[in-house]
């Protein structure tokens, strides 16, 4: 792969990549805001019907994860990418199309997220094993965050403009935006050409579990990607819990508009791009450990903050706890990502990240369902609290792991299919045969 002068600035097929990544982050910024919206005002929906919309859009990553990984790495992932693109867009014109005339349903919008669910378990799959093919291993760091500053910019922008066009057109019609983004980004990946590495034909003749349980076991025992899936997916399901009922209690408790809770977020979205500015010098300065260590530990005291916000002023509770989440986990995905990019062989790449997130985005729809459940159980200002002293004990497995005294990223790791070829060969010859 030929490296272009200029770094990433001048990589075409990277900038391809990112503007349609862009595009796409500011539209589902609005739906994310918009369909929770249409359930919770325009049908009514209770509290843990709020809460089940985000188990189901979430369930596919425990349903279809890992078969996802088995073929993205059977396959091309470009290809991947654009299905999931134009998949997910007519997905999303369903939602308007079907207000406007007058048939929407709360089991529609069931039936929507989990299917728009599991195209974005083959694009995310797909999507982080492929920038490791379009950019150099040196680059992986600065792809990274590109992208993550790319995220962070949609989460400044993209809720304030959901909660004016919400306020404007009503959220069903809100939702049409996030669809035309998803059909430009797709657009701009069909244009990348670079080509990719053609995938292994004699692992499409091993069986699916075979190869399933080859990219899951190979996380599992990873002395360094094992303590990051379960401080990430320890993460996520806290998070999700008090997320899950997140606009309800903005709503209902605190009276809050669907403009106000979009401003909310766009100003506390600030973190995010901080985040995704300084991760570099943190890592420099922390180590790799440091940095994700201290990344994941701002994550229980932003969640804190918002069950103690006032119903009178509740918006600057709402933006510094956002400010303080969001430059946490930035600082944290980008060096856990860039972790196992580059030390995972690329033929596991698809199986390596599909276990990853079925492993950490897994206990999404487990913790917005215990969400849901308590908020209707003890009250929605109580499952923000559990969801939030929860999220303190993340950085216990890092603590306790080889990545607390990681300084640098380690180099690319032998395939361990070859390694198991190498000791099946030694062992058959003896050492005899291992000297010649």
């Amino acid at each position: 792969m030929r490296r272009p002068s200029g770094g990433l600035w001048s990589h075409r097929d990277f900038l391809k990549l990112w503007t349609g990544q862009a595009i796409s982050e500011f539209g589902s910024q609005i739906s994310q805001l918009a369909i929770p919206w249409v359930a919770l005002v325009t049908l009514n929906a209770t509290a843990f019907e709020v809460a089940s919309l985000e188990t189901v859009q979430f369930l596919p990553f425990l349903l279809f994860t890992l078969p996802a990984g088995v073929w993205v790495d059977r396959l091309q992932r470009r290809p991947v990418l654009i299905a999931g693109d134009f998949g997910r867009a007519a997905l999303l014109l369903s939602v308007p199309i079907v207000y406007a005339a007058g048939n929407l349903t709360l089991a529609q919008l069931y039936v929507v997220g989990f299917l728009v669910g599991i195209h974005t378990v083959f694009f995310d799959v797909a999507y982080q094993s492929y920038l490791p093919e379009i950019v150099d291993r040196d680059d992986l760091i600065e792809g990274n965050s590109k992208l993550n500053v790319t995220q962070s910019g949609a989460q400044i922008a993209g809720p304030g403009l959901a909660g004016g066009l919400i306020a404007l057109v009503t959220a069903p019609y809100a939702v049409l935006v996030d669809a035309l983004s998803f059909i430009v980004s797709g657009g701009f990946t069909a244009s990348i050409r670079a080509r990719a590495a053609e995938p292994d034909r004699e692992v499409e003749r091993r069986h699916l579990l075979v190869e399933l349980w080859e990219g899951l076991g190979y996380v599992v025992r990873h002395r360094l990607l094992r303590p990051q899936a379960m401080s990430t997916g320890i993460s996520n399901f806290f998070s999700s819990l008090g997320g899950a009922i997140l606009i309800v209690y903005a709503h209902r408790t605190l009276g809050m508009s669907s403009g106000l809770i979009g401003l909310a977020a766009s100003l506390g979205a600030v973190g995010w791009l901080v985040g995704a500015t300084q991760a570099d010098r943190l890592r420099r300065w922390l180590g790799v450990g440091g940095a994700s260590i201290f990344g994941a530990a701002l994550v229980g005291p932003g969640a804190m903050i918002v069950p103690f916000a006032p119903k009178s002023v509740p918006v600057p509770f709402f933006v510094v706890s956002g400010a303080i989440m969001g430059f946490g986990v930035v600082i944290y995905n980008i060096q856990q990502v860039s972790l196992r990019q580059a030390i995972c062989p690329p033929r596991l790449q698809g199986r390596m990240n599909a276990s990853m997130r079925f492993l950490v985005w897994g206990t999404l729809p487990l913790g917005a369902l215990a969400g849901g459940a308590i908020a209707s159980a003890a009250g929605l200002r109580t499952a923000l609290f559990v969801g939030a002293i929860g999220a303190f004990s993340s950085t216990l497995p890092l603590v306790f792991s080889p990545i607390r005294s990681l300084r640098e990223f380690p180099g690319a790791e032998e395939d361990p299919l070859l390694q198991h070829e190498a000791g099946a060969v030694t062992e058959l010859g003896g050492p005899a045969a291992a000297d010649a």
